[in-house]
C-alpha cells in the first residue's frame, strides 16, 4: 500500500497530465500511467488551473518531483537532460559533503575515545581510598576521647 502523501501526489499528477499535449502524454509509458492510476487516491480532489504555475497552486512537493522526473525522462531534449542530470549530481555531492561535515565519522570516534579515557580516569580516582596510618588513627581516637570528657 502506498502512503497517503504519494497517493495524493499521484492524483495531482494525473490531473496535471490531463492538460498536456497528446504527443507529450503518449511519450510516457503506459505502465507509468497505470501505476499512477492504480496508486492514486480516488477520494482526493485536486483541480489544476493551466493559467497558473505549479508554484501558484497547491501542488505538493512530491507531485512536483514526479512531474520533474517525467520531464527529465520523457520530454526533455538531450541537452536539457544532461544539464538536469549534472545539476542533480552536483546537488547530491553538496548534500553528501554537508552530511560528512555534520556527521564527521573520524571526529565522532575521537570524541568517543576521549570520553572513555576521561571516564576511565574518573573511575581510577574514585577507586582510591585514603586510609590514615595506624599511629594517626590511634592519636585521633585519643583526641576524640579526651574532648568528650
Amino acid at each position: 500500500m502506498v502512503s497517503v502523501e504519494y497517493a495524493n501526489a499521484y492524483s495531482e499528477v494525473l490531473e496535471i497530465l490531463k492538460f498536456i499535449s497528446k504527443e507529450d502524454y503518449e511519450k510516457i509509458p503506459a505502465n507509468k500511467i497505470e501505476l499512477f492510476k492504480l496508486n492514486s487516491n480516488k477520494e482526493y480532489e485536486f483541480t489544476y488551473d493551466p493559467e497558473k504555475t505549479l508554484d501558484e497552486q497547491n501542488v505538493s512537493k512530491r507531485a512536483k518531483a514526479i512531474i520533474g522526473i517525467l520531464f527529465r525522462d520523457y520530454w526533455a531534449t538531450e541537452v536539457q537532460r544532461e544539464k538536469i542530470i549534472r545539476k542533480q549530481k552536483n546537488d547530491r555531492l553538496i548534500l553528501e559533503e554537508q552530511k560528512k561535515s555534520l556527521y564527521d565519522i573520524e571526529n565522532i570516534f575521537k570524541k568517543r575515545n576521549i570520553c572513555s579515557e576521561t571516564e576511565a580516569k574518573e573511575e581510577i580516582t574514585e577507586m582510591v581510598v585514603y586510609k590514615a596510618n595506624f599511629i594517626t588513627r590511634v592519636f585521633n581516637k585519643i583526641k576524640k576521647f579526651l574532648k568528650i570528657k
